[in-house]
């Protein structure tokens, strides 16, 4: 018992001293927003790519909305199409930019005249953190230092990891959203269909009535 717990207690300090270490090991700085795209209008964002070359990458996911679909364009400084697509329902894409200068991510909805979206957007552009002011590293003799290049291999494995798995419970978090969507507009189709059934049974009954009703009533008068 003693054992175990020891174990449990080393197991949770290693993760409070790796954590922040692959946090700041992240190969590149993501922004995530959530975007709304109203019905027969166009959002778009941008990205400043300081120089050619750098890999830019984005993610989105239509979470509510309509069929679930977007059209989306990505352009370059120049106002050339990198990537686009249309009636989309989610993507993820990654390119190296030709070009430094502001690319420009748009999503449209036009197909839609009623039908508001929302949009789960995820854009990163590689060695984004390194641009932000770093602290000054003090004087050191890095000669008595240890060699930390295994170390930053294995941080940056599990970073890439740590990004998948994000990725994949994006994903798993659409469709859970998606599902229920569909099972709540599915649950409004039955209720008026049940309703509509209801009014076409007390409509039907009262013609019966009506009719029964009519028709002894002239073979009444008739018999006198």
């Amino acid at each position: 018992m003693a054992l175990h717990t020891a174990r449990l207690l080393l197991a949770v300090l290693v993760s409070v001293i790796l954590l922040p270490l692959v946090w700041h090991a992240r190969p590149a700085s993501a922004t995530a927003i959530t975007v709304p795209v109203a019905a027969a209008e166009t959002a778009c964002y941008y990205v400043l790519v300081p120089e050619p070359g750098k890999k830019v990458s984005f993610y989105f996911a239509v979470q509510t909305g309509g069929d679930f679909d977007v059209d989306f364009l990505v352009s370059d400084p120049d106002y050339h199409v990198v990537v686009q697509g249309e009636k989309e329902r989610q993507g993820d894409y990654v390119f190296a930019a030709q070009k430094k200068g502001e690319y420009s991510f748009c999503f449209s909805n036009s197909m839609s005249s009623f039908a508001d979206k929302v949009v789960d957007l995820e854009l990163s552009l590689e060695g984004e953190h390194e641009s932000r002011a770093k602290i000054p590293e003090p004087k050191v003799n890095k000669q008595n230092l240890p060699d930390t290049a295994p170390s930053e291999e294995i941080l940056y494995r599990i970073s890439t990891q740590l990004n998948s798995y994000s990725r994949s419970q994006k994903f798993y978090h659409t469709r859970e959203r998606r599902s229920f969507d569909t099972v709540k507009s599915t649950e409004r189709r039955v209720w008026w269909l049940a309703v509509a059934e209801s009014c076409l049974m007390v409509a039907m009954s009262a013609g019966q009535v009506w009719a029964v009703h009519t028709f002894f009533k002239g073979y009444g008068r008739g018999k006198l």
